[in-house]
C-alpha cells in the first residue's frame, strides 16, 4: 500500500478537537488521518503517528518512511506552515494528513460531489 502525507493548515485546538470526535461518529473514508501539533517538527509528527490507531491495517514503517520522505523533500512547505503556527499563536495546531492513496482518492472524489 502507498502512503501521502501533507501539511494541510492551522486550526485552532478546540476546532481540531472537534472534528476528530465528528470523524469517529459520522463515516468516515476509511484510510484517511488527520495529526494535529503544536511545533512544526519532523519528531512532533512521528509521535503523532505513533499514537494514531490500527484500525486501517497500515504498514507504519512505510508511513513514518513517507512523512520522513516529505520532511526530506519539501522544505519550503514545511519553512511556510512553520511560520503561520508561529503567526497563529499558542492556541493552535498545525494540521497534517496522512493517508492511502485510495482512500485519499475517495475522499477528494466525495468532496468534489457535494453541491
Amino acid at each position: 500500500m502507498k502512503y501521502t502525507f501533507d501539511l494541510v493548515g492551522v486550526s485552532p485546538v478546540l476546532n481540531f478537537f472537534n472534528h476528530q470526535q465528528q470523524s469517529q461518529t459520522q463515516a468516515q473514508h476509511r484510510g484517511v488521518e488527520y495529526l494535529g501539533t503544536h511545533i512544526c517538527t519532523l519528531d512532533a509528527f512521528l509521535e503523532s503517528i505513533e499514537t494514531m490507531p490500527t484500525k486501517w491495517g497500515w504498514n507504519l514503517d512505510q508511513v513514518v518512511d513517507t512523512v520522513i520522505q516529505f520532511w526530506l523533500h519539501n522544505s519550503d512547505s514545511i519553512n511556510y506552515w512553520k511560520r503561520r503556527l508561529t503567526d497563529a499563536g499558542r492556541d493552535n495546531l498545525l494540521v497534517a494528513r496522512v493517508a492511502d492513496f485510495t482512500a485519499l482518492q475517495a475522499e477528494l472524489e466525495s468532496l468534489l460531489d457535494k453541491d
